[in-house]
């Protein structure tokens, strides 16, 4: 399913992610923890893989179109898990 949110979302997101999130989520969907910042805006791609988000300019940072919201899923589950997040 694709979803799209603003990058300054998609960056809230990451900002709460408590420390360590990034390597929990690379272990529990088996990729490395590089291609999880690059999913959240970081440009690591000599140690990790571009991973399906598409970035719209606009307001509010843009537009990230989603591909495969696997990584999204994981952290929005850490977030509400540890109280961070109500749904």
């Amino acid at each position: 399913m694709i979803k799209q949110i603003t990058f300054n979302q998609l960056r809230a997101i990451k900002d709460a992610l408590p420390d360590g999130s990034m390597q929990t989520i690379a272990s529990e969907l088996g990729i490395s923890a590089d291609t999880v910042r690059n999913y959240f805006g970081a440009q690591k791609y000599d140690s990790g893989d571009a991973c399906g988000i598409h970035l719209e300019a606009g307001p509010d940072g843009g537009m990230v179109v989603f591909d495969d919201t696997k990584i999204l899923d994981a952290a929005l589950e850490i977030l509400c898990f540890n109280g961070l997040l109500r749904l």
